[in-house]
């Protein structure tokens, strides 16, 4: 069995990884951080949102939150929850909020 057939069984089995480095844990802190001023953006934006919308999103944002440690694990992560922020910021709209060059 190799090294990666070998990690994703532990996975299934909620073994603990050897491979989990203090790394992945501040990785996944700050994409935790991140996901959570999205959240919060949403929320004073919640009057302009159908309840559906924001069920939506805060679903996903939960579904996220909830795999978070194992997806930053995965050699892709950074692009992977890059891509997943700007789909939320099309609806936060965060990004504006916060860019200096964006203030007028």
């Amino acid at each position: 069995m190799d090294l990666k057939s070998r990690l994703t069984a532990a996975d299934v089995l909620g073994l603990p990884n050897p491979l989990y480095t203090s790394s992945c844990q501040c990785l996944a802190d700050f994409f935790r951080e991140e996901f959570l001023k999205h959240h919060a953006c949403l929320e004073r934006q919640r009057e302009y949102y159908s309840e559906v919308a924001i069920t939506q999103v805060e679903d996903a944002l939960t579904s996220i939150m909830g795999q978070l440690d194992q997806l930053c694990q995965r050699d892709d992560a950074c692009q992977m929850m890059t891509a997943l922020l700007r789909k939320f910021d099309i609806v936060t709209k965060l990004s504006a909020w916060t860019e200096p060059d964006q203030l007028h």
